[in-house]
């Protein structure tokens, strides 16, 4: 029987940056896989290079070295063009803080990543409300984010993280804005629609009880990962 294929697989990642006559080697050969349906907390200390992991592993940014696979098809040979239809429709992105477009409803901001891959209104609709429901946010989906709570524009966040149904959910810091009580609601909510659509994901925190929360913890540390 073969191995199952990586929904998600960082091979060697390398990343330097240069300040001046500095050099900084934030990423020295990182290397992690994650299984569908696999949720993984990523910890470590602030400037470990969290971020910068989740934005190479989001084809947001290019390594200096190394390869991001997806479904096993690397990424290191694709367009610009070819990164941004594989990120669109493979790789969800929630956050620290919501990046909601003001001018639009809760329904509408997550119709629109639907809409920006081609599918219809209608049917955009049709899945952001029930996204929005599953997130317990149905009565609030004609309201624009000024009016939402900060746990309620972070649920909003995760709705359109999801919203194209990706097989890779990255999360920054999801809950690092809200208070325990938000924090907690927002995640259990966060674990159920990752869970319930069977997404490989990959969630940085700071908060040791919700990454005990997670399949399993790896720690970036010194450039590479580490079992956490």
């Amino acid at each position: 029987m073969s191995e199952p294929v990586a929904a998600l697989a960082l091979r060697d990642i390398r990343r330097t940056f240069h300040q001046g006559d500095r050099t900084l080697e934030v990423l020295r050969g990182a290397e992690l896989e994650l299984q569908p349906g696999e949720i993984v907390a990523l910890v470590g200390p602030s400037g470990a290079g969290k971020s910068t992991l989740l934005h190479i592993a989001g084809l947001l940014e290019k390594p200096d070295g190394g390869d991001v696979l997806l479904d096993g098809r690397p990424a290191a040979g694709l367009s610009d063009a070819e990164r941004t239809a594989l990120r669109g429709r493979y790789l969800g992105f929630v956050y620290q803080y919501h990046h909601l477009l003001p001018e639009f409803s809760a329904l509408e901001n997550v119709m629109l990543p639907q809409m920006l891959v081609g599918t219809g209104r209608a049917v955009a609709r049709s899945r952001a409300h029930e996204l929005l429901t599953m997130v317990g946010l149905a009565e609030r989906e004609s309201h624009r984010p000024a009016r939402l709570s900060g746990g309620e524009q972070q649920r909003v966040a995760i709705a359109r993280a999801v919203a194209n149904a990706p097989r890779v959910l990255l999360a920054d810091e999801p809950t690092g804005n809200l208070d325990h009580a938000t924090s907690d609601t927002v995640f259990r909510q966060l674990l159920a629609l990752t869970r319930g659509a069977g997404l490989a994901a990959l969630i940085a925190t700071h908060n040791p009880e919700l990454a005990g929360r997670m399949d399993r913890i790896v720690r970036l540390e010194d450039g590479v990962i580490v079992p956490g």
